[in-house]
């Protein structure tokens, strides 16, 4: 039994409001709410619901104008805790990704693990079991100590608390810019399988059932942690190390087996998470789902530290916690589950049927809340704030591609390229990981995309997470439309069909009009390449206030893409099979570097603007890509992304340990932007001579410019259009190591 103490609390005024993150506007507006001046547990709510992380109050607006319905969508975007589309055989795919840059870059371990931990909660409330884990990284430059630092201790933070929970981690994506050095940034995504009637929702409905609290203790870890997501990293930052939670993978995995049984034995009225905001979120946003309430106790509430007020009961973000609501008849048996897999189960309160959250300690009431008045999209404030185009673009637009210096030794370029931590293999990191867990990964890291069998079935599923953000920073929109088009083109390339996607909307501070129209234009582009691509979006995370006083990072609007592929043994992956194949490729070459690695390299500068994209020819390569595989005809495919038409070849070339004769490209223009720009719509295929023609009249049927540029050799030597000989195992032992290396663990 919880202590009864007797803890003095400070006097709510403006001022107390103005330092929890209010402004004077939302604190006028709590008081007409209430009729009165808040508690200090209440004015506690108010900031956390109400902060950016949990209202969304500055994107909300702009979020709505996006694709958000789809024949394949069983949920709208953001009605539940994750997104859920329809793969068939009575199957649906629950997925999601969502933000923890600010905890990471105070505390990266527990930042990162706890982050993975979060998102995984998010999948098993829906009643999905998770079958694999996602991320996507940002970091400073690696000859930065602190970089470094933060580097190594999130990628173990993710690998330790995946590989505990016994989830694989299966695909993600890392760069590094100095943008990112103060706040890097860490996108978790889960992906979980559900059959259609066992999906659980996150609402309180029926008048006197129970509330139950499951899993895990309460303790002060986390406190304020949605409001500390919610303003700009600064030196301050650092003492802020109690918002940041502790995770603890096991007992996650026991609440795992324990919700997934208590849901499928029907005992489930309504359950969700308690991630940002903790008891706050989930009892108000059950809430108001149904337009109820609830009355709890917090006496009842398993504490595992001494003297909790209710304001940090009720702010706590402990981790793996649930709320339950269950009928009063089946609460023993909700209880015996839990208590098998030696965790709480404990009853705090009852649905009421007024709409109101009325919250109790020391038979003391300590808040009465309506909860409809702090759920996003309800009665918290929304904002459109004001846009104006960053000057910065008259600087970057006014390069001049000629004015760069034509390369003496294309060979170095490229091995250069293989070297830039922005290309070279991400082995290092995901060889912490284990991607094999539950045996069903077909593709893993390192490839395009990632493949999963879906087990009972012939069914695969493809999935990616993407992001360019240089191209965004250069032209948001059509930089949003880009991620849209790479993550799908990547599913595409194992032979899956693009269905929905989550999206992760890191951004710096909204109140600055150039920031917001970065996130209008971006929004926007996505919107706009979804609409083209038929993949809604099924929810996602805005991230704002990505800023250290050093400036904001790069607009980064992390796209994770779904794809479901029919049958698992015409899965394709990159890497080029055959020795004597025709290499292929599909799309048009017309040398633009602005943006790309080359031109960083060159120049240690982002200028021009992004590649440009036809969506209409963008979705006929895909649907072509589609065609092709299904058909049998293609060994390999490979999308063009950073680095070019060069590296990409290479990199099929690394698979298998091949070489490649490139010797028919049409160089009418500059070699080095031939080779090394980044055009969209392309994609590298190998295939049998015999098939080369068919493709080729495919091709050209569905208006995609398609042609044999050289051929797949067993000889581990890469030579293209005599500017560039290389041995294959040479240039694959820089990219392997560069990393490594540059972190202080190769040779």
């Amino acid at each position: 039994m919880n202590q009864l103490v007797s803890i003095i609390e400070p006097e709510v005024t403006l001022q107390l409001a103005l330092e929890h993150g209010l402004t004077e506007d939302e604190y006028e507006r709590i008081l007409s709410i209430l009729g009165r001046v808040p508690t200090y547990t209440e004015l506690g709510i108010y900031s956390v619901m109400w902060s950016e992380h949990c209202s969304y109050k500055n994107s909300i607006a702009v979020l709505k104008t996006l694709p958000r319905s789809g024949k394949r969508l069983l949920v709208g975007a953001g009605e539940e805790n994750a997104g859920l589309v329809d793969i068939g055989d009575g199957l649906a795919i629950a997925f999601k990704i969502e933000s923890h840059n600010h905890p990471s870059a105070v505390e990266p371990y527990q930042g990162a693990a706890t982050g993975v931990g979060g998102i995984l909660r998010d999948i098993f409330t829906m009643g999905a079991r998770p079958i694999a884990a996602l991320n996507s990284l940002r970091f400073g430059e690696l000859s930065n100590d602190r970089v470094k630092y933060l580097f190594k201790r999130v990628v173990k933070g993710i690998g330790d608390y995946g590989n505990s929970f016994g989830v694989p981690t299966v695909a993600g994506e890392i760069y590094f810019d100095k943008c990112y050095t103060g706040n890097p940034l860490v996108n978790a995504m889960a992906v979980g399988i559900v059959e259609h009637g066992r999906v659980a929702k996150a609402i309180a409905k029926g008048t006197g059932n129970l509330v139950m609290i499951v899993g895990s203790s309460t303790g002060r870890d986390g406190i304020h942690g949605a409001t500390f997501a919610s303003e700009e990293i600064s030196e301050a930052s650092e003492a802020k190390r109690p918002s940041v939670q502790v995770g603890d993978p096991f007992t996650e995995k026991l609440l795992l087996e324990a919700t997934l049984e208590a849901i499928r034995a029907g005992y489930v009225v309504g359950i969700q998470d308690m991630g940002a905001a903790g008891l706050t979120c989930s009892s108000t946003e059950m809430s108001a789902k149904d337009n109820s309430g609830m009355s709890i106790n917090l006496d009842k509430v398993p504490l595992r530290e001494e003297g909790m007020s209710s304001y940090e009961i009720m702010l706590s973000e402990s981790q793996e916690r649930m709320l339950v609501v269950v009928e009063k008849k089946h609460e023993n048996d909700i209880k015996k589950i839990f208590d098998k897999w030696d965790l709480h189960a404990v009853t705090i309160g009852e649905v009421t049927s007024s709409p109101k959250v009325s919250i109790f300690q020391n038979g003391e009431l300590k808040g009465e809340v309506l909860a409809e008045t702090l759920v996003l999209g309800g009665g918290a404030p929304v904002y459109i704030r004001e846009t104006k185009e960053p000057e910065y673009l008259k600087r970057t637009r006014s390069f001049k591609p000629n004015n760069v210096p034509v390369p003496s030794d294309y060979a170095k370029v490229l091995l250069s390229l293989l070297a830039s931590p922005n290309i070279a293999s991400k082995r290092w990191a995901y060889q912490q990981y284990d991607p094999l867990i539950r045996s069903n990964t077909i593709v893993g890291p390192g490839s395009d995309a990632a493949v999963i069998r879906i087990e009972g079935t012939n069914k695969a599923i493809a999935l990616k997470t993407d992001c360019n953000s240089r191209y965004v920073y250069l032209n948001p929109r059509r930089g949003g439309q880009i991620t849209v088009a790479e993550s799908a083109r990547n599913v595409v390339c194992t032979g899956a069909k693009p269905l929905a996607i989550t999206n992760c909307l890191n951004f710096g501070n909204p109140y600055d009009p150039e920031i917001y129209w970065q996130f209008k234009e971006a929004v926007a582009g996505i919107g706009e390449a979804c609409n083209v691509l038929e993949t809604p979006v099924t929810g996602g995370n805005v991230s704002f206030y990505n800023e250290d006083p050093e400036g904001a990072v790069y607009p980064t609007p992390v796209i994770g893409m779904l794809g479901l592929i029919e049958d698992h043994t015409k899965v394709t992956q990159s890497g080029f099979k055959n020795a004597g194949d025709d290499i292929i490729l599909l799309g048009e070459t017309r040398g633009e570097i602005g943006g790309s690695e080359y031109l960083y390299q060159v120049t240690g500068e982002i200028f021009g603007d992004a590649p440009s994209l036809d969506l209409n020819y963008e979705k006929s390569l895909q649907t072509l890509c589609l065609e092709l595989i299904a058909q049998g005809r293609v060994q390999s495919a490979h999308d063009c992304s950073e680095g070019g038409l060069a590296v990409a070849v290479a990199e099929c070339c690394f698979q298998n340990e091949l070489g490649a004769i490139i010797h028919d490209l049409e160089v009418t223009y500059r070699p080095d932007f031939v080779l090394f720009g980044e055009d969209q719509s392309r994609v590298i295929i190998s295939a049998k001579p015999a098939d080369s023609q068919a493709i080729l009249e495919l091709s050209q049927g569905h208006g995609i410019k398609a042609k044999v540029i050289g051929r797949v050799t067993e000889k581990p030597f890469l030579n293209v259009i005599d500017k560039i000989e290389l041995d294959i195992l040479q240039a694959k032992g820089i990219y392997e190591k560069a990393i490594p290396v540059a972190v202080g663990e190769g040779e």
